[in-house]
């Protein structure tokens, strides 16, 4: 039997087995030998040249559209990308992944048109793991859904979970350390549903026979293994609604109850028009926000302060986080910034490399000479 006979046979063993205490233990065994068996499939395929494509990350931030086939996501990409924008495309052996530059505030977001994605895609359907590969170096992944169509989500989420893609959540608060001996301890801040025992064989399944084991977080039997695994990629998401232009205004309410059915806020979906660029700066926005980005202008000697060209970081950035996006000796060179703006407590106020920026803040470094 292949790798992928034994996959789909412990896929099926696990649907089939009723979830209760007394399977616990066997089902967490089962989805522990699972997740190694796939682990063993990708890198074989890896190895082969069938996977590891990439696109090259520039700008400020990188952003993946996904959805399946014919849902408007390049003409989305040439609406958002203004026509002077270079828009290439990288060749991979089955698909075309076609880069495009928004420029919003500042910052150079870079948006990526994947291939539409097709059901198992995660399992190498369709060049799909070359596809996966791209989404999961993403900063933010914006479902791409056709108004008549909502249902694509459910799909394109499994198919990004399968691909050891976590959307809008963080990675399990778990830490293992091996020692060389005294068996698997298992210690927990929180009451766990899971027996210490189940947590051990699932443990034991990954490989580890003496270790120290801390939880954090309450964790089912998908959480644990997310934990122990540690090559899942955690990336937040947005869903916008395209071809509103097609419907009429009494169809709405139904697209309403068809995203509230698969747990998607209709107040947070983005309803646009690609084709006739309706909504288009709502998304621009929305893309910002989810981004999480900031603007520090920088107060230049000689030259004052630039408005046109802003430093973007990450919000919660520091003066120090600033240092390698700037470049040359400043890490070396640093005595104090002086900042205004949201996060001084007064203009010009002198900080350290540990001061926490804020969106719109006016940053002037004082360097050694």
């Amino acid at each position: 039997m292949g790798l992928e006979e034994e996959i789909e046979a412990l896929r099926e063993e696990i649907t089939n087995t009723p979830y209760n205490k007394s399977t616990e233990s066997h089902i967490g065994r089962l989805k522990a030998k699972l997740a190694e068996k796939k682990e063993k499939l990708e890198n074989q395929s890896s190895a082969g040249g069938g996977e590891g494509y990439a696109v090259e990350k520039t700008g400020d931030a990188t952003v993946a559209f996904v959805g399946f086939p014919s849902v408007g996501k390049s003409t989305l990409l040439n609406s958002l990308t203004a026509a002077e924008s270079e828009v290439g495309a990288y060749e991979f052996t089955t698909l075309n992944v076609n880069p495009g530059m928004l420029q919003y505030n500042g910052a150079n977001i870079q948006l990526l048109d994947v291939p539409g994605l097709i059901e198992g895609a995660a399992h190498g359907r369709g060049g799909g793991q070359e596809v996966l590969s791209v989404v999961r170096a993403a900063d933010l992944v914006v479902f791409v859904l056709s108004v008549f169509e909502i249902d694509q989500y459910e799909r394109l989420s499994k198919e990004l979970y399968e691909n050891k893609i976590r959307l809008d959540s963080t990675p399990p608060s778990i830490s293992i350390a091996k020692k060389g001996r005294g068996g698997i301890r298992v210690t927990s801040s929180v009451d766990q549903d899971l027996s210490e025992n189940v947590i051990k064989e699932i443990l034991r399944e990954r490989g580890y026979v003496n270790a120290n084991v801390t939880l954090r977080e309450k964790m089912d039997i998908d959480r644990l293994l997310d934990g122990i695994m540690d090559n899942r990629e955690y990336i937040p998401s947005m869903v916008t609604v395209n071809k509103v232009d097609l419907i009429e205004p009494d169809y709405a309410e139904k697209v309403n109850d068809d995203l509230r059915d698969h747990d998607i806020d209709p107040d947070e979906a983005v309803f646009i028009s690609a084709e006739k660029e309706k909504g288009l700066d709502a998304l621009r926005e929305k893309i910002w926000k989810e981004l999480g980005l900031m603007r520090i202008y920088m107060d230049k000697p000689g030259r004052g302060v630039d408005y046109d060209e802003p430093l973007v970081l990450p919000q919660g950035s520091t003066i120090e986080d600033s240092f390698d996006r700037l470049g040359g000796d400043m890490r070396e060179r640093f005595r104090f910034a002086r900042v205004s703006g949201p996060s001084a407590k007064h203009d010009e106020q002198q900080v350290g490399k540990e001061h926490e920026l804020a969106d719109e803040d006016v940053l002037r470094m004082i360097l050694r000479k």
